[in-house]
C-alpha cells in the first residue's frame, strides 16, 4: 500500500498546526480593566471588599485602574483599599493621592499581575473649589520582555467641561511623550462625542465600538445608559483591540467595570 498520498497531507497539516500554535504563542495578549469602586461601599450600603475583588478576579485582568480609592479614611474604616484588594486578587498594588480626605487620603489605585518597575503620580489641573484630580502611571515588563506603561485616572465630574478639557490636555502633554507603548484607563466622566474625548482621540486610540455605543454603557451599574469609562492606547499602531466587555454588577459599585483585551503589536 502506498502511504505517500496520506502522509503528505498529514505532514502539511502538522507543520501548519505547529506554525499556528507558535504564532499564537508569540502574540502578546494583555487584559486591562478599569473600575470605579465607589470608595469600597457597595450599592447595598455596606462595606464589602470581597464583592469588589470577585469582580476583578472573575475578569482575570493583567492590569487594573481603580478610581474613587480611599486610603485610611474614616468612611473606609481606616483601610488601605488598594492594598486590601491587592491581597484579595494576588496582584501588586499601588495607591496615588489626589487629595487629603476624611482623616486619610483619596485618589487612584492600580493593580498589576506583573511587578512594577517604576511609577509616578501626576497632578491634573482643576478649578479652585472643585475636586483635585490626578493620573497615576506604572511601568511594567511583560513576560514577553516588552515594557509598557499603564496610566489610571479619574476626571472631573461637573457638568461644565472646563476642568476635564484642561485635564485631558495635561494627560496628552505628559503621557504621549512616553517611550513605551502606553494604556490610559479610567472614569473620564465624558461621553464619546464630548470635547474632552475628541481631544484625547487626537492622540490615543480608543477601544469602544463607535458603531455600537450602547453595548459599552458603563454607568449607572443598575441600568447603564451612558459610556464614561474607557481604555485607550498609544501609539495607535502598536495596539489591536481583541475584545471588550462591560461587566455589570449592580451591587459592587455604581459603575460597571470595563474589560478590554488588547494585542501589543511589534
Amino acid at each position: 500500500m502506498n502511504l505517500k498520498p496520506f502522509l503528505i497531507p498529514l505532514l502539511l497539516f502538522a507543520v501548519s498546526l505547529t506554525f499556528a500554535q507558535s504564532e499564537q504563542k508569540d502574540k502578546k495578549i494583555i487584559k486591562f480593566l478599569t473600575f470605579n469602586i465607589y470608595h469600597g461601599e457597595t450599592m447595598k450600603g455596606d462595606f464589602n471588599l470581597d464583592v469588589i475583588a470577585k469582580v476583578i478576579n472573575d475578569a482575570n485582568p493583567d492590569f487594573v485602574a481603580l478610581q474613587e480609592v480611599d486610603y485610611k479614611t474614616n468612611r473606609a474604616r481606616k483601610y488601605d483599599l488598594v492594598t486590601e484588594l491587592g491581597i484579595r486578587t494576588k496582584m501588586s498594588s499601588l495607591f496615588a493621592k489626589a487629595m487629603k480626605f476624611d482623616g486619610g487620603e483619596y485618589g487612584e489605585g492600580i493593580l498589576s499581575k506583573h511587578s512594577i518597575a517604576s511609577s509616578r503620580n501626576v497632578n491634573l489641573p482643576y478649578t479652585k473649589g472643585n475636586e483635585p484630580k490626578n493620573a497615576v502611571e506604572i511601568v511594567s515588563v511583560l513576560p514577553s520582555g516588552d515594557t509598557i506603561a499603564f496610566v489610571g485616572t479619574h476626571l472631573d465630574y461637573k457638568e461644565i467641561e472646563t476642568d476635564r478639557i484642561n485635564q485631558v490636555k495635561k494627560i496628552n502633554a505628559v503621557f504621549i511623550k512616553n517611550k513605551y507603548p502606553t494604556i490610559l484607563a479610567g472614569d473620564l466622566n465624558s461621553l464619546p462625542d464630548s470635547n474632552p474625548m475628541k481631544i484625547l482621540e487626537e492622540k490615543w486610540g480608543t477601544s469602544y465600538d463607535k458603531q455600537n455605543p450602547q453595548s459599552q454603557f458603563t454607568f449607572p451599574s443598575s441600568k447603564p445608559d451612558k459610556t464614561i469609562d474607557y481604555v485607550m492606547y498609544s501609539p495607535k499602531n502598536r495596539w489591536k483591540v481583541i475584545s471588550r466587555e462591560v461587566i455589570q454588577n449592580s451591587v459592587a459599585s455604581d459603575h460597571c467595570a470595563y474589560l478590554v483585551t488588547l494585542e501589543l503589536l511589534d
